[in-house]
């Protein structure tokens, strides 16, 4: 769907190039030299705006109430967690100028042609139903106590909004990803001075220990590995050109100053008192002079819109990613109103009990992104020691291609580490049931089975695709 053949050479006029008004025809196809432009440093605030939101002031506050940690526990679990996750955001987003394509078609050298699916599926419905609903939520609930619109009127119109952004495409999303990113920042920046001079830095802590501190790193490197499946589908209309150290750098910064800042606030209101009762976000604003909170309610709602216009975006990415042979008409732009049709309904029903569901929801992210992560590591470790550009570039559309090894590495990381690991409300897992100082290390256990099997199992590479 792209308006240029996938080898071209950049001599042929753009057809989509930097417009930021117009729906983009591209999908998970190779983008055109043609096409290709923008900097590494719009990756900065591509990857910094949609972290500058509820949910993730809420991954403190959960680590300081339902983990039981103390706030300085806390900060230190979630700087842990997110370095992790926000490193390796920066070195996947390389293979966006690379190779031109989204990061699920980059999983076929990890899973083949046909196996990627599995991954592709499970990205397209967290990020396009899950993260929707998630980040949809935390909007709503701020638009409601805002205005006083029940919650069901205030959902429906967050998610029209963030419909329609990631319906434009690609350009339109960094544009506003830019112009929101000050916004929020400054309204932030003033919520999180005013929360630290009333919060209580020496509470919170109900005897989480080691076990609470892992549940913490945990959530922390789920939220902020969350975005690894999608690290270049915001780099891959980079030049070939682009400044390697640069793409690196950029995401990894605004992903992480990003989440361990606002995290950390998060942590420290959680040692202020709540009102009684109180939405999770009027909950977060209570402490707030009226005309701070008010402010942040409306920095909460662009937030949760700035994260779920690449939620969305990518989750209709990712299912365009199957290659599969589908209808015309069946182009991104619809992918992403059947998406977001998906994830207002999951969001819809999950009104009524949005702390327990998010709770459960930053780790079960982490559970499947932690082994996929550790076998796409390993491959592209292999790939800088056995193959040419040209070669992976060929392999990428090679519909013989196949790497069972990478489709067993995932999921027997994914059975092994969840049943033995697992602390979740509805299931604990053997060892937590009977050690229950161990917390939740199922991602730590996944990433790990799953690089040494892919390593153990990988055949050597073939030269040629």
């Amino acid at each position: 769907m792209t308006t240029a053949p996938a080898d071209s050479t950049g001599t042929l006029a753009p057809a989509y190039g930097d417009k930021v008004i117009a729906v983009e025809t591209a999908g998970s196809e190779p983008i055109p030299d043609a096409e290709r432009h923008g900097s590494p440093l719009q990756l900065l605030w591509t990857w910094a705006s949609p972290n500058i939101e509820f949910a993730t002031v809420y991954i403190g506050v959960i680590s300081v109430l339902f983990f039981g940690l103390s706030f300085w526990e806390a900060a230190a679990a979630i700087v842990l967690g997110t370095a992790v996750g926000a490193v390796t955001q920066g070195v996947l987003s390389l293979d966006g100028p690379r190779f031109g394509v989204p990061q699920m078609v980059i999983g076929r050298f990890s899973f083949g042609y046909f196996g990627n699916i599995l991954p592709s599926a499970a990205n397209g419905l967290i990020a396009g139903v899950g993260w929707f609903a998630v980040n949809s939520v935390s909007a709503a609930f701020a638009l409601n106590t805002l205005t006083g619109l029940r919650p069901l009127p205030s959902l429906l119109l967050v998610v029209v909004a963030e419909i329609l952004i990631g319906f434009i495409g690609h350009n339109f999303v960094h544009t506003f990803e830019k112009y929101a990113f000050p916004a929020l920042a400054v309204i932030f920046l003033l919520a999180g001075v005013w929360t630290f001079k009333d919060a209580d830095l020496g509470g919170g802590g109900s005897g989480g220990g080691i076990g609470g501190f892992l549940l913490a790193f945990s959530a922390a490197w789920g939220y902020a590995a969350g975005w690894n499946p999608y690290a270049t589908d915001y780099s891959r209309y980079l030049p070939r050109t682009a400044n390697r150290l640069r793409t690196v750098v950029y995401p990894a910064v605004g992903l992480f100053v990003s989440v361990s800042l606002v995290a950390v606030v998060g942590a420290a209101s959680a040692t202020v008192l709540a009102p009684k009762d109180a939405t999770p976000t009027a909950a977060f604003t209570g402490h707030l002079p009226g005309w701070l909170g008010d402010l942040v309610l409306l920095a909460i709602i662009l937030g949760g819109i700035s994260a779920n216009a690449l939620n969305i975006y990518s989750g209709a990415i990712s299912i365009a990613s199957f290659g599969l042979r589908m209808p015309a008409w069946l182009s991104r732009g619809v992918l992403v109103v059947v998406s977001g049709i998906a994830g207002t309904a999951a969001a819809w029903a999950s009104l009524s009990d949005a702390g327990s569901a998010y709770e459960a929801f930053l780790l079960v992210i982490a559970y499947w992104v932690a082994p996929w992560l550790g076998v796409v590591l390993v491959e592209r470790w292999r790939q800088s020691r056995t193959a040419t550009d040209e070669e992976l570039s060929a392999r990428l559309s090679d519909r013989s291609f196949t790497n069972w090894p990478g489709v067993a590495a995932l999921l027997i990381g994914v059975a092994v580490s969840v049943p033995l690991f697992c602390n979740q409300e509805d299931y604990v897992g053997y060892v937590p049931k009977h050690w229950p100082s161990f917390g939740d290390i199922t991602p730590l256990v996944g990433f790990a089975v799953s690089a040494l099997l892919y390593t153990a199992l990988r055949r050597p590479a073939r030269t040629a695709p």
